[in-house]
């Protein structure tokens, strides 16, 4: 359940400036008259395998709460292509649905626009209450310090792939724990044209998960206390610098690796190319792409020797949110529907079908994610993940510094020196480009 924020993330900068309470009027764009007490509009995210998937996975469910309460659900599945750009123009209108899905990443950035309802004590006291959720997939909701501006609906985290069958065949017995292990390991695999670890380097939002991993291993924050960004900083630029060098030093992932953009990388592991990947919850696309799940394993993301803290953090918290738009006239109808989607049976049903991970924890035992990967990953997202930094420019700090990691990959790839000040060099220059306050 990847996003792509790149092209949308450009018009958020004009948009926050802009207070969506400033406009009046319901919410009346997402299609239909949802002005009725027995009608509400949602906009899912397309997490399937297509929007007409997803339309079948969902509509059962929206027939099954109409059942319950009387109220109609219309559904309208977005692709994440157009998603951002469509509840920007929500928030700048004050029209749009009562209920709409966001990438978890975008909350601060949604949150700072005043067109979602927050979610205080007593809402979600309406919902069946915040405690029913993991605490890193609430924190990945919203600025600190502020009720939360949507409740988690499917969550993911990111874990270390790896061919069993080529770990063997090189005389490696476990997965690697620390980087040390992993470049060791990683250069023991690569060998006859085949890669010890494949990454997604053309993928802005992948290179920025990872910036942010490595950055919180190394101790950088790339926000100070103040909210300004710090990106230029000795411990981020030693943290980009130690994602770069798969290519640039120690040579473990492949020069094209650079250019990968659309998911190759996940077709480079299943088809033995590469012996390591890192993603979130790859079983249902390896599955795809015709690999044996005996044939690979999971294990957390390697951390760097002893660490503890914050330093021990293997992934940022991935994953969905549900949001109510704050202009609804149904709002009391719009918490109905969160309660529901949020409630167990929905949450077993919808995670199951998506390969993702309840964030509800009763939900998270029943026996679909106990299988080694997700119990895996379920583990990670509550021990051992970080939200990205909940700030109200955080889609622009993706797109910068996805960029930056990504013109750096670019240049080891075509061997160029990569270097503590060429990394502090395109780090200084994503800094300059965020908007100011």
């Amino acid at each position: 359940m990847r996003i792509n924020r790149l092209a949308a993330a450009t018009a958020l900068v004009s948009v926050l400036t802009l207070t969506a309470t400033a406009c009046g009027g319901g919410s009346t764009s997402g299609g239909g008259d949802n002005s009725s007490p027995k009608t509400l509009t949602y906009w899912a995210s397309n997490q399937g395998t297509s929007l007409e998937h997803d339309k079948q996975v969902l509509e059962p469910e929206l027939r099954k709460f109409e059942a319950q309460t009387g109220i109609k659900v219309k559904l309208e599945v977005v692709p994440w292509s157009d998603l951002l750009n469509r509840i920007l123009a929500a928030t700048a209108s004050g029209q749009g649905p009562d209920v709409l899905n966001i990438g978890n990443t975008w909350s601060a950035s949604l949150q700072a626009t005043g067109a979602l309802l927050p979610f205080d004590d007593a809402t979600f006291g309406k919902i069946g209450g915040k405690d029913r959720f993991v605490p890193s997939t609430i924190a990945s909701a919203g600025a600190a310090g502020k009720a939360p501006a949507a409740v988690p609906l499917y969550s993911m985290a990111y874990g270390l792939y790896y061919n069993k069958k080529l770990f063997e065949a090189a005389g490696i017995s476990k997965p690697p724990a620390t980087w040390d292990e992993l470049v060791t390991d990683g250069q023991k695999l690569t060998k006859d044209g085949k890669y010890g670890l494949a990454i997604e380097g053309g993928n802005v939002s992948e290179n920025v998960h990872h910036a942010f991993a490595f950055g919180k291993q190394h101790g950088a924050d790339w926000f100070d206390a103040a909210g300004k960004p710090a990106f230029a900083t000795p411990e981020a630029v030693a943290a980009i610098k130690q994602y770069v060098d798969f290519i640039a030093k120690d040579k473990i992932a492949a020069p094209g690796n650079a250019e990968y953009a659309a998911n190759q990388s996940v077709t480079d592991f299943a088809s033995g190319k590469a012996a390591m990947l890192m993603w979130q919850a790859a079983g249902a696309s390896l599955k795809s792409h015709g690999m044996n799940p005996d044939d690979y394993a999971v294990a957390p993301i390697p951390l760097p020797a002893g660490a503890s803290g914050g330093k021990a953090t293997s992934s940022m918290v991935a994953g969905i949110n549900l949001a109510v738009f704050k202009n609804s006239k149904n709002t009391e109808g719009a918490l109905q529907f969160v309660k529901f989607m949020t409630g167990n049976e929905e949450q077993i049903q919808l995670n199951k079908t998506y390969g993702s991970i309840p964030p509800v924890k009763d939900a998270q035992a029943d026996p679909a994610f106990a299988t080694p990967e997700l119990k895996t990953l379920s583990n990670v997202l509550a021990t051992s993940a970080a939200p990205l930094p909940q700030v109200a420019n955080e889609s622009q700090f993706e797109t910068l510094v996805g960029t930056a990691v990504k013109n750096l990959l670019a240049a080891a790839a075509a061997g160029k020196p990569v270097t503590e000040d060429s990394v502090k060099a395109e780090l200084t220059k994503a800094q300059q480009q965020m908007p100011a306050g």
